[in-house]
């Protein structure tokens, strides 16, 4: 039986995708990413399910081989090929350490657009930090006062699914921090954060908010869930 090499997982990977395109998907995938990606045109439950049976018939990745393959996809001009590689991520992230933080701040700010930021950030970086706290000084308290506001973004959102584990303090000092940002995504970031917050801690979030000079975006979306709670805001 012929040794599955990363070479040839990546020869496969690369043509099962693309053998999979959907040409009639390609334009208004494109479209909704504001034609920033190629796309092969494979919708997200089509995407999991060749990725389910592509385990099946070849195997999960090896943990050895996440970085390199995960350069190998994100080097790819269609999209699809990076949200396979986060997907290569998500196979072994209970075990990785603080030491590919380093890792995931390249893929953060390589091909960078929400939709690949919105998993690396509470999905990787989130579980890793929950499990190494000790590393939150080198990175997320590093990345909010970066130039780059995807780092930001990261930043803010990497604990969007601690709920009742959430450093309350060090959220809330973050969003100061990133406050007077213009930026789009910085001012959504920081409402989505706060909106997940405060389903955990609503009276919290309502008087952090009242108490805070937030843009305008940041206030209405961080208020979404109070206000739907009947919560005088």
């Amino acid at each position: 039986m012929e040794a599955v090499t990363l070479e040839k997982y990546q020869k496969e990977l690369i043509d099962w995708f693309r053998s999979n395109g959907n040409e009639s998907n390609r334009k208004p995938m494109e479209d909704y990413m504001r034609n920033h990606f190629s796309f092969l045109g494979i919708k997200s439950p089509e995407r999991k399910e060749l990725l389910k049976r592509f385990f099946v018939e070849h195997g999960k990745p090896e943990r050895e081989w996440i970085k390199p393959l995960v350069t190998f996809l994100y080097a790819q001009p269609e999209r699809d090929f990076h949200y396979a590689a986060l997907a290569m991520i998500d196979v072994h992230i209970k075990k990785l350490d603080a030491e590919w933080l380093s890792f995931l701040e390249k893929i953060i700010i390589t091909n960078s657009w929400w939709d690949t930021v919105d998993h690396i950030a509470p999905h990787h970086v989130g579980a890793i930090l929950l499990r190494e706290k000790a590393s939150i000084i080198d990175y997320p308290d590093r990345w909010i006062d970066s130039d780059n506001f995807w780092l930001q973004r990261s930043a803010i959102l990497f604990q969007l699914k601690y709920k009742e584990k959430t450093d309350e303090k060090k959220l809330f000092t973050y969003i100061e921090a990133a406050s007077g940002s213009k930026e789009f995504f910085v001012q959504k970031a920081i409402g989505w954060a706060l909106r997940e917050y405060s389903k955990t801690a609503p009276d919290e979030v309502l008087t952090f908010i009242k108490s805070t000079d937030l843009a305008s975006l940041s206030r209405r979306e961080g208020l979404k869930h109070l206000v739907r709670r009947g919560m005088e805001v």
